[in-house]
């Protein structure tokens, strides 16, 4: 069998195209790469074009053998595991070798970066379910978030039915893509730059109003900055309103920050306030 490298579009169906390929093709992949991520290699290199038929009879095999394999390969592909689709490829041809058994064997070499893997990437969702927060643009509710795993397509079912009655958009800083949301329907779509735009006045009082809730409510005398962390990692302070400095409470109206009297001094973490930018969409897609 042929060695290869084949390059593919980034997506779930174009991966899975991928295997049905190397199957079809009797060509063993040595990796498997997204545009300009391919490595320096000796290795043949070839552009597979994703094909929706052949992704899915991949997909329904899958299932077929392993219902759990295929939850693990949907999930796996969101995670941030380096080379991510090497391991999930080997997942796929280890399942269709062997069967299911070696699902059982939680150390398997196969297996065990997977779950890893899936672990951190449910790990992150449950922490973002309490940790997205919004800000009211004209209308629409729009949120900003710095994940390591790509959340938003398993978060979409969760924000989507608390609020229904809704509009509202949540933009990925780090995958550069948003979930938006409308009159019941939801769509994710790549967003290469996008900036928040500054709070009018309401909006303003109401950052402050919560940001005066979390001041307020701490007990200084059982202040435990390591226990909070663990329940409050500070990777996600920097979109969190409540350790924001006084940029992020400036209405678009004012020059000068708004003030909050009688708030006890916080602790806020670092990060980058929103500055001034283009509007919110005015309705999702």
């Amino acid at each position: 069998m042929t060695e290869m490298i084949y390059e593919y579009d980034g997506s779930f169906e174009g991966f899975l195209t991928c295997i049905f390929e190397s199957y079809a093709q009797k060509e063993v992949l040595t990796a498997i790469s997204c545009g300009e991520d391919i490595p320096f290699t000796l290795f043949p290199v070839r552009t597979v074009l994703t094909d929706r038929d052949h992704a899915a009879r991949v997909y329904r095999k899958v299932v077929k053998l392993s219902p759990e394999a295929a939850d693990l390969l949907r999930r796996g592909f969101l995670t941030c595991l380096p080379d991510r689709e090497m391991h999930l490829y080997r997942l796929v041809v280890k399942l269709l070798e062997e069967g299911p058994r070696f699902l059982r064997d939680l150390s398997d070499e196969t297996l065990y970066p997977i779950l890893r893997a899936v672990r951190h990437l449910n790990g992150e969702v449950h922490q973002y379910k309490g940790f997205v927060r919004f800000s009211e643009l004209g209308g629409i509710l729009g949120s900003e978030i710095e994940p390591k795993n790509r959340v938003l397509p398993i978060l979409r079912g969760h924000f989507c039915a608390r609020y229904q009655n809704e509009k509202f958009f949540i933009y990925d800083r780090v995958h550069h893509e948003a979930l938006f949301y409308a009159a019941g329907k939801a769509v994710i779509r790549p967003l290469a730059d996008f900036q928040m735009a500054p709070p009018n006045e309401t909006e303003a009082a109401y950052r402050l109003l919560w940001k005066r809730f979390y001041d307020t409510v701490a007990i200084r005398e059982r202040e435990n900055p390591k226990l909070r962390m663990t329940h409050m990692p500070k990777r996600y302070w920097s979109t969190m309103t409540e350790f924001q400095d006084d940029p992020y409470f400036t209405p678009q109206s004012s020059a000068a920050a708004v003030p909050v009297p009688g708030v006890p001094a916080g602790k806020p973490a670092p990060g980058t306030p929103p500055g001034s930018g283009p509007s919110a969409p005015g309705s999702a897609p």
